[in-house]
């Protein structure tokens, strides 16, 4: 018997547009429409691009996510999607276009393009038509909403360890764990953009499965607490753009703040269990605020990488070393079996809001901490009054890639007495504010034999100010310019860099255009813009190892 119009579609089911599988959404609504003929289906698209938020002429149909994101369409408009089989021979079966070639990629962790490796665009179809062969399958956006059946997928591709299923229509976990049953060499999953129902059930055991990426699906960390049970084998968890906010796990809501909340933390209030082999957890483009959030996956003995960029962070701490665990005897951090981020090497913490020293400080506390994303950051934008990459070095003492950048060990020499001078510069007349503001300037000053003394620059006589000069080296790359040699000029160091932009017009013949300064630094990807025409150079760390890029105002 054929289907009614009106059990076409299902509500909450992902459909697309036909002939457009990009444009997909949720089914809200199926019914008559008050002044339109005929049978109606409600859609709330992803994309936000409908006409209304789910009502017309003062009649409410459904609620859509936003006021302009959903729609009504005719039942022919909409597809229901198609199986994994089918997908898979219209990606790499049927006559590919120029469009679809270009496709021909695997979507890495964050959503870059990896592509496939193939030999000869001439030889495309021939390689990935043997099915059996296929050890890398990309299958995005095809309107995928089913598997088919599951004997007839273990037959056809056999030996397929990476999936990418990015954008298609799948909204059970039990499909996806049937998916991972039927393909046993199924290592790596991507289901990116994919809108799953909100409780998992019916997952077995994926001892396989080592990389899950399951970014911008608005999953929430209930979820994956869901999941883990079924993750016994997972090594990356990739949770980018899913807003968020706290770590919280099944049984554990309502906890009390401040005090009570971090006494619970010496019982299940970490994340702990099934993630017993986790190295690399992306939470990146998310909206945690509250590092107290991150603390909770500071037992999970296996975690290498924590990617933190783009959320809402305002300062950090070593769980221990702050000054609310240390009051709490319950917070036992000294205990053998307890050791916060006991083997993380790498945090990235690019694109947040912090914004204090001390956050920087405690990063040394982490036993294993190597790799350190900073950038994006006010503690580290010299134009709201952050610290530059020298001085980031010379306080971070294990750091060896910075920003994306090895710290080579001149590099770290170089920073270390630059920035030992600077602090002396500064603070010569309170020994106890440098040690209270500088943690590692005794241990620096010590390791490089830098004696005590009186910036020379303070003292009068021109003995003591020619011992004050800085040769820096000023290089113009002004296009309208034209090439020029390279010039070094000694100049005191309380020099402002608005004086300095005077003299690079004078040095350089610039009449009709303003300097604009940028401190080129070793190791730093991209110089650093000097704008506040009162710093002075000695401010700056400028030294005589300095090289000065001159551009000009666009």
């Amino acid at each position: 018997m054929a289907e009614s119009p009106s059990e076409a579609f299902k509500l909450d089911q992902r459909v697309h547009s036909a002939g457009d599988s990009r444009r997909v959404g949720t089914v809200k609504y199926v019914g008559p429409v008050e002044g339109h003929g005929g049978i109606w289906v409600g859609v709330d698209w992803d994309n936000g691009e409908g006409k209304h938020d789910g009502s017309i002429n003062g009649v409410r149909y459904f609620r859509a996510k936003t006021e302009r994101s959903g729609s009504f369409v005719r039942i022919q408009s909409l597809s229901g999607g198609i199986s994994l089989l089918e997908g898979l021979y219209v990606r790499y079966r049927g006559e590919s276009t120029k469009e679809e070639e270009d496709d021909m990629y695997v979507l890495s962790t964050s959503n870059k393009r990896v592509f496939v490796e193939l030999v000869g665009m001439d030889k495309i179809q021939d390689k990935l038509s043997r099915f059996e062969e296929l050890k890398a399958a990309s299958l995005p956006y095809l309107g995928i909403s089913s598997l088919g059946e599951p004997c007839k997928i273990s037959a056809t591709i056999p030996n397929l360890k990476e999936l990418d299923l990015t954008g298609n229509l799948l909204s059970d976990w039990k499909d996806v764990g049937m998916l991972c049953e039927t393909l046993p060499t199924l290592t790596v999953l991507n289901l990116s953009h994919n809108l799953m129902r909100k409780i998992v059930t019916g997952m077995p055991k994926l001892y396989h499965l080592r990389v899950l990426v399951l970014n911008n699906m608005g999953i929430s960390w209930e979820q994956v607490d869901m999941l883990k049970e079924s993750l016994p084998s997972i090594e990356e968890l990739h949770l980018m753009g899913n807003n968020i906010s706290t770590i919280e796990e099944i049984g554990n809501h309502g906890l009390a703040k401040g005090v009570n909340r971090w006494r619970n933390y010496s019982g299940s209030s970490f994340v702990d269990g099934g993630f017993d082999s986790l190295r690399l957890l992306n939470l990146e483009d998310n909206s945690i605020a509250d590092w107290e959030e991150i603390v909770k996956l500071s037992q999970l003995r296996s975690l290498e990488q924590i990617h933190l960029n783009k959320n809402k962070l305002k300062q950090i701490f070593y769980p221990g070393n702050d000054s609310i665990s240390r009051t709490l005897n319950e917070y036992d951090i000294h205990n053998e079996s307890f050791k916060p981020f006991q083997n993380l090497r790498c945090l990235l913490l690019g694109g947040n809001c912090i914004e204090d020293l001390e956050s920087l400080d405690s990063l040394n506390y982490f036993p294993k901490l190597v790799d350190i994303r900073l950038s994006e950051n006010p503690v580290t934008d010299p134009a709201k009054g952050g610290v530059p990459r020298f001085t980031l070095v010379a306080r971070l003492a294990r750091v060896e890639v910075l920003n994306g950048s090895e710290v080579s060990t001149r590099e770290r020499k170089e920073s270390e007495i630059r920035y030992v001078r600077l602090v002396m510069s500064r603070h010569s007349d309170n020994p106890e504010e440098m040690k209270r503001l500088h943690p590692r300037f005794m241990e620096l000053k010590e390791i490089h034999g830098i004696e005590d003394e009186r910036p020379s620059i303070a003292s009068a006589g021109p003995k003591k100010m020619s011992s004050g000069l800085i040769s820096i080296t000023l290089k113009c790359i002004a296009a309208s310019m034209g090439e020029k040699p390279l010039q070094t000029k000694k100049l005191p160091a309380t020099t402002t860099v608005g004086k300095l932009k005077l003299l690079c017009e004078s040095i350089f013949n610039m009449k009709s255009t303003r300097p604009k300064l940028y401190l080129q630094e070793e190791g730093s990807p991209l110089p650093m813009l000097l704008d506040d025409d009162m710093s002075s150079l000695v401010d700056l760390g400028i030294d005589s190892s300095s090289i000065i890029l001159i551009d000009e105002e666009s």
